[in-house]
Order: structure tokens, then sequence, then C-alpha cells
């Protein structure tokens, strides 16, 4: 005879992400003198009643009698309860509809807020055991149900004991009360939920250490959402991501790790092995070598406009996404160019470096206005469009080239070539990105063309200026001012030194990689990036990707997505379809899109299917990689 298997979970910190008590002071104490130090002296209560200072009937006297809550609090805190119900509990709705029979939910709080919360998953009223409030006609609460076994120590112990479940029981919470249950014999296994709250000493006493919902259905073999729970995807993010991208893929459940540099290609090459997602910004090369030891990697985020530092062809042939972040620091790097332009005419940082040393240099001697000038651009992408706008907003005349067709905006003038625009600039901001034919771009030939007298800015790519072509023309005043933020070797860190040929020189501004560094601009891609990263990963969407053929998928609603990344070669897609054919597997929608090296097909099927089929379609020849979605 086949045994039940019965599921025991807690309510506070497990089913919702906080204390409902908590919550509750924050309500019934809102407008109370004493509002502080009371919830200060419920905090200690409840420490005492947790490390048997006090008997927990106790504990709950006194802190009912400081909260004094009333029945027209519960509206508000059950309201507030929904919108803190855990994240793993909110994807996984439907296993609590599925095994509503064998859930039930004990606790140590109380039935009348814990019921509206729980019922709405499909728990069964008569499944939930807790405390019950008593009200005097006020609704004043003026005690609780002393019978009550959860009402006392070792409460949720009897109260197992009275229900005498026949079967296998699986324990889920976060506290000591409900390691007690597995402790006194009455239960198979208890899993430490961690996702909400952290106890050291509960983790030690669990059979396992469940960091959402999601790895004990995994683990159970009980998965209806998700194929893999999300805890076991390792996270690693390098040169100090902004904390908002951690705080959002850490929401998302996954295993992150973060380190505040970049790390050497021997370093990268060891720390990858067991990393699915990597985050990185403009430092950190991700080399052949790299992705040949990434076996588990699925995505890479760049946390910066450029991509040149990632070995897109080689990680689009092992089926690794890449995603950047286009347009998220347009903003800062174009207010730099304009106002590094602006000091350089007016030659202000030599007036300021005289300053520091006291000397006093009032004179209106090489300082002009940018008004009139004419400034040429040299890319006319993302950062050229908006700098142009603005710049022509002072007064400026813009001339721009670009290797692609690009539309002007306003009244900039598209030039034939980069001759044309450096024989007639007054300020030259350059604006390309980092391809391997750009190396250079700007040399001695090309600071020939330019007029005596020029304002040179590269907030783009170190390797396309010759430096030593650079400064021999500010030497020569062929260049009256310079700004350059990006060189071809940047230290790793902030702790190795600068070194440049360019240090020293005058009406020169030397600024280390900071053109999208605003606290705006760091913000932005850092909520952009993980939004890519978790579209990828949740529904296999791969808008806006780098590497990847881009398609934007709509959300999976019962039905398996079956993810498949191929060379592309021809018939592959047939291939795919032979296969759920002939084991009468039902297409619900299917998607296609090739780049010239890999092909991307997506397959929604119905729930039903055979497990030989996955095998049979990771065997398909030239399949790269190959993962199922719920």
């Amino acid at each position: 005879m086949k045994l039940n298997k019965y599921f025991v979970i807690d309510f506070d910190s497990t089913f919702t992400k906080v204390e409902a008590f908590d919550v509750l002071a924050d309500i019934s104490l809102s407008d109370h003198p004493e509002r502080e130090a009371r919830k200060a002296q419920i905090v200690q209560i409840t420490n005492q009643g947790m490390d048997g200072s006090i008997s927990f009937r106790e504990s709950l006297e006194k802190r009912l009698n400081l909260l004094a809550p009333n029945k027209k609090h519960l509206p508000f805190l059950i309201t507030k309860l929904k919108g803190s119900v855990s994240e793993s509990f909110k994807r996984n709705k439907e296993f609590f509809q599925l095994h509503a029979d064998n859930i039930y939910i004990i606790s140590n709080g109380f039935k009348e807020f814990i019921e509206p919360i729980v019922t709405e998953f499909g728990v069964k009223p008569e499944n939930i055991l807790a405390n019950e409030f008593r009200f005097d006609d006020t609704g004043k609460v003026i005690g609780f149900d002393q019978d009550n076994p959860l009402s006392a120590n070792g409460g949720k112990v009897e109260q197992l004991k009275k229900l005498n479940l026949p079967g296998d029981i699986y324990v889920i919470g976060d506290g000591y009360t409900d390691y007690e249950i597995k402790h006194a014999g009455l239960a198979n296994k208890f899993f430490a939920f961690t996702e909400n709250v952290e106890r050291e000493n509960i983790k030690s006493k669990a059979d396992h250490i469940t960091p959402s919902l999601d790895e004990f259905l995994y683990l159970n073999k009980l998965n209806t959402v998700i194929s893999y729970p999300k805890n076991r995807i390792n996270v690693l993010l390098l040169e100090n991501v902004h904390p908002v991208a951690v705080a959002l893929l850490k929401a998302e459940g996954f295993n992150v790790e973060t380190y505040h540099a970049a790390l050497t290609e021997d370093e990268l090459c060891e720390k990858i092995k067991n990393v699915s997602v990597l985050g990185i910004r403009s430092k950190t090369q991700v080399t052949a070598k790299v992705l040949e030891n990434a076996n588990r990697l699925m995505a890479i985020g760049a946390f910066c406009i450029g991509t040149n530092q990632i070995d897109l062809k080689t990680a689009t042939k092992k089926g690794i996404a890449v995603f950047n972040a286009p347009f998220s620091n347009t903003r800062s790097v174009v207010e730099l160019a304009i106002a590094e332009m602006i000091l350089l005419m007016r030659n202000i940082v030599d007036k300021s470096v005289k300053m520091h040393k006291g000397v006093w240099d009032k004179s209106a001697k090489g300082s002009f206005e940018v008004r009139g000038k004419k400034l040429g651009l040299v890319g006319y992408g993302n950062i050229g469009t908006q700098l142009s706008v603005i710049a022509e907003s002072l007064g400026m005349k813009v001339l721009y080239y670009d290797v692609e067709e690009r539309l002007s905006l306003g009244n900039a003038v598209k030039c034939k070539s980069l001759k044309e625009v450096l024989e007639q600039a007054d300020v030259i901001s350059l604006h390309v990105d980092g391809r391997a034919s750009n190396a250079n771009l700007i040399g001695a030939k090309e600071f020939s063309l330019m007029k005596k007298g020029v304002i040179f800015i590269n907030l783009s790519r170190g390797h396309i200026v010759d430096i030593q072509a650079l400064r021999e023309n500010i030497l020569s005043g062929k260049v009256a001012g310079c700004a350059i933020d990006v060189f071809p070797q940047e230290p790793v860190s902030n702790d190795d030194e600068f070194v440049s040929d360019l240090r020293g020189l005058p009406n020169t501004i030397l600024t280390p990689h900071i053109g999208g560094s605003t606290s705006e601009a760091q913000e932005n891609i850092g909520n952009y990036v993980p939004g890519k990263i978790m579209d990828y990963i949740n529904t296999g969407s791969t808008s806006n990707s780098v590497s990847f053929p881009n398609i934007t998928l709509p959300i999976l609603e019962n039905a398996h997505r079956l993810i498949h990344i191929h060379n592309n070669v021809p018939g592959i897609l047939a291939k795919i379809n032979q296969v759920l054919a002939e084991n009468g597997i039902n297409i619900v929608g299917q998607y296609l899109k090739t780049n010239e090296s890999i092909g991307y097909v997506i397959t929604d099927i119905n729930k039903q299917y055979d497990k030989e089929v996955i095998a049979k379609l990771k065997a398909i020849e030239d399949t790269i990689k190959f993962r199922v979605l719920y």
C-alpha cells in the first residue's frame, strides 16, 4: 500500500515574507505615542518566547497586550499580508491546488488573518490550524482560545499528534517550532525555508535547506511551474555591478555571488565552471579560453554599452545569449561630453590648476564660447544623435560621419567621409563602437587633417586613438585641448596605477572610464540588464540580445516550452517536428529565427509527453543547447 505524502507549512516568514505581528504593530500602533518603544518590547518578548526564557503562552499574552489590536485592524493586515506572500509560493500556486487535501498550514499565528491568505491558493479551511482571537463587543481583542495547543509551548507537535496523518510528513518552516515536529519523530524530513529569513541554528538542524519552494518541489519531484529551481542557478557579478541588479536577481531566487573588480583570464576560467549567468562591465575580458571553461553558462550580461570585451563569435557558437545596455547610460555620456567641451573651450582646467597653486591668471586669451562653433561627430548612434540635439540647442553647428546610413536629427549635416568632418570641425567627439577595424581610427594622418586649435574628445573606446600621435599634437598646439575617458590599457581595479603618456599635458582632462558612471545611469543599467536575463531564462525571449536571433515570446500558459539552440544548418526544424510527431505530441506554438551562426527554435507543446522525447531532441545532430521551461 502506497503511503500518502503530507506537507506541513509554517505561515510567518515562510508562506509570507513577513511576521504578521510586525505588520499588525505598524497598523494597530500607528498613532500610539509609545509606538517605537512598544514595537521594541514586542521584538524582545518574541525573542524571549523563542529562546525559552518565558513560555510561548506568556509571550503571546504580553505581545497582544502591547499591540492592543481590534477587529477593525484585520482588513488592513490581511491586505498587507496578501501583498507579502513569498515569491516562490506565488510562482507555485498550482502545487497547492493539486495537493490541497494533503497540505496543512500549522501556525502559532491567528486563523483570522491566515485563512484569507492561504485559501486563495487552494488550501482548505479545515487544514488551517492556528490560534483564534477572542473579541469583546467593541471588536477589541481581549485574548485567545487558551484550549488551543498552538497557544502553548510544543503546540505544533501536539496539534500534529491529534491529526495522526497516515503517511509521510514533510515540514517546511523557518523556526524552532517547525524543527520540533521532526525532533518529536512526527515528520520524515524538516526543510529549513530560507527565502525570507535565515536562522543558522535552524539551518544546522534541517534535513535540507530550501532557499525557495521551487527547491523543495524539485527535490521531491513535485515541479509544476519551473523545470529547475533558480537557487541552483549560479550568478557571478563582477566589477561592482549596481546593487539594484544584485537585489533583482536575488529576489528572482538566483544564487548570486559578487566581486568588486575584474578577474584575470585564468581566474575567470576557474571561477566560471559552475556559473550559469555572468555579469560584467567593461574591464572583464570574456575570451574564447574563458568560454571553453564555461560549460554551464547560459547568458552574459554586459552592464555597459560595449560588448567588445566579450568574444561574441565564440559565445554564439556555444549557445550563450549576450545582453547589454545600449541606451541606459546615453544621457550620462552626452552630459559629460557637453561639460568637457565647454571646459576645454574656456581653458578652465589649466586656470583651475594655476589657482590651486596661487596664480591669478585673469585673461580671455584662448577662451571661447561653444555657440557658433562646428561640432564634428565621428559616429552617429544613440550617443552621437543625442549629443547632436543638445549641442545644436547650445547654438553649435553639427556635422557627422558614420559608416552606416543614419538619419540626421535637427539641422545636423551628414558628411560623405571622415576626412570631411575632421577638416571642418572646431570640436571633434568620437562615438564609435569597439570593433577591431576601428583600431587607431584616429592617428597621425587624421590629426594632420584637423584645424589648428581643435578640441578633441574621446568617450567611446580606447584603442581607436593613437595615443602617441595625440600626445604630439597636444604638445605642438594643434590640439588646443582634449578630454579622454577611455584608454588602450586601463587598470583592472582602483588599486592599480594608471599609466599613460597623456598624464601632465596642458588643457587635458583625463577621466577613469566614467562616461556612463552616474548614479542614474548605473541604476538604469542595473534594472535593464537583469530584466533581459530573467526574460531569457524565464520565457526564452532574446529581445535585444547581441549574440542571438531576436525573438520576443508570449507568456507560456498550460504548456511546456522547449528551447533548442543549434548550428544554422538546413533541416533542424523538420527533425524537431519529426520527433514530436512520432511521439504524438501536439505543438501549441512554434517560433524560429536564425542568424549567420545559429538557429533558435522555441516549441510550446501540450503537457503530456514521454521523458524520452527530451533525450531524442537533445540527440539531434548540430544541437548546441537544449532546455525545458514549464
